[in-house]
């Protein structure tokens, strides 16, 4: 269980959050020299060095996003350029892509991005870049949309790589596309001329992924835990009924993958932050099970994200960072690793720091989300939260080494196949860096270095 620090506050960070920036901007200059971009998409880093791994490429968004958020921090121009240049040149195909479920990691992270600075009055306002961007934006929410397996009782999800019967956990936080094309009056227009609600489709997914890719301890089987997840929810497309859990990233259906468990934690709080902006009329006209009207709709994400957040902090280790699986199998091995700090060089199972940077972000929106509406729990949630960025602004996860392109350390991609890179001695991988992982981590930092200067409060939106 994490072991929270009730006196941390966002302040007494800003000196690592700066160290963090400073690393940063090296690592980003160090991949933008090496990286030949007709390998693909950088990936993870095997040795030091980011490699690709041919899957999706659901990874290219975070690296130009990268320099963004970097530009953001710093104001330094050079890593604006290089963010706006990298999409104008490689991203196009992202807000196109019919064929995956990730349009709001790889289009949020940069047109997104670079629509929010312009709204900031951060870049300069230039009306044709601001269409550009609104338009990608547009398209890529109705693309993500139309990916749309229809369920019986007015259920239905967008689904993921797999095919129309798979629902992955990750796509909670993809929603954030479907938001931003729904706040800029688009719609995704169907046959016959059928405009379909952007909004509705991102409450019915997200209500969808509640039911059946988290659990709340009501005896689905004899795994249930309220909180934990399944990375895949699994249906019969022929009749629509729900069939069984799976997984691709996790040890087994019935365990929960750290990661997925994350991009929940971070989905459903930041869908709050976004569902309280809209008018109570936007919701007019869209029910699902009895849900009924903005308030009850935001009371069940808020149901949701405190769940999942739960789980989080009672199944960590006591300075937050996972492993990668709760369930990995020979983490018996580790005695009561739950009682104290993880440990990325064991010899049995490995950490995934790139699930503690995406969870952080989940626990201090809903953390405070709460206290703006005076519950007082919502600041174990903050402290859980800043916590957790403690350790990770600091070493065996900041990588310091000027020769190793990741920012931070010991994350994990794909367990179950191998993929991650196991250094020599070591008995698991460790000591390597995700795209995704440096992204968060550098997204977290700039949302705890807004807090604690005072700046505008950062969200997607």
């Amino acid at each position: 269980m994490i072991k929270t620090d009730a006196t941390l506050a966002p302040e007494a960070l800003l000196p690592q959050i700066d160290r963090l920036f400073a690393l940063s901007g090296e690592k980003i200059r160090l991949l933008e020299r090496t990286w030949d971009p007709a390998q693909g998409t950088p990936v993870f880093t095997v040795g030091g060095r980011y490699t690709t791994r041919g899957w999706t490429e659901w990874t290219q968004g975070f690296q130009f996003g990268s320099a963004i958020l970097q530009f953001d921090a710093t104001g330094e121009e050079e890593y604006l350029e290089l963010g706006r240049e990298g999409t104008v040149a490689h991203m196009a195909s992202h807000v196109s892509h019919v064929g995956v479920h990730d349009h709001g990691f790889n289009n949020v992270s940069t047109y997104g991005n670079l629509l929010r600075l312009m709204q900031e009055g951060r870049i300069p306002e230039h009306p044709w870049e601001r269409r550009t961007y609104e338009l990608a934006l547009k398209v890529s929410g109705a693309v993500q949309a139309a990916r749309w397996t229809c369920l019986p009782d007015g259920l239905g999800y967008i689904y993921s790589f797999n095919g129309p019967h798979s629902l992955f956990i990750d796509t909670v936080r993809s929603l954030r596309v479907l938001a931003l094309a729904h706040r800029l009056g688009h719609r995704l227009m169907g046959e016959r001329d059928r405009p379909i609600s952007l909004l509705e489709r991102l409450l019915v997914h997200a209500e969808t992924t509640a039911r059946y890719n988290v659990y709340w301890g009501a005896g689905r089987d004899i795994y249930d835990v309220r909180g934990r997840t399944a990375h895949e929810a699994i249906f019969d497309v022929n009749d629509g009924s729900y069939r069984c859990p799976g997984s691709q990233q996790g040890y087994s259906p019935f365990t929960t993958w750290t990661r997925g468990l994350a991009w929940a934690m971070c989905g459903y709080a930041e869908q709050i932050e976004f569902l309280e902006t809209l008018p109570a009329q936007a919701f007019d006209g869209i029910e699902v099970g009895g849900l009924t009207g903005k308030e009850a709709w935001l009371d069940r994400l808020l149901q949701t994200a405190r769940a999942v957040c739960d789980f989080y902090v009672a199944h960590t280790p006591a300075d937050g960072i996972p492993y990668w699986d709760t369930g990995a199998p020979r983490l018996e091995r580790l005695g009561n690793y739950l009682d104290r700090p993880a440990d990325p060089y064991n010899d049995s199972e490995p950490v995934d720091s790139s699930a503690a940077g995406i969870a952080a972000q989940g626990l201090l929106r809903l953390g405070r989300h709460l206290l703006r509406h005076g519950e007082d729990d919502g600041a174990q949630y903050v402290q859980a939260g800043l916590t957790v960025m403690r350790h990770l602004l600091d070493e065996p996860y900041l990588s310091t080494d000027p020769d190793h392109q990741g920012l931070i350390l010991h994350s994990i991609y794909h367990r179950p196949n191998g993929w991650d890179h196991v250094p020599a001695g070591s008995q698991i991988p460790c000591g390597e860096s995700s795209m995704w992982g440096d992204y968060h981590a550098r997204e977290l930092a700039l949302y705890l270095k807004r807090w604690a200067e005072g700046g505008p409060y950062y969200a997607f939106f």
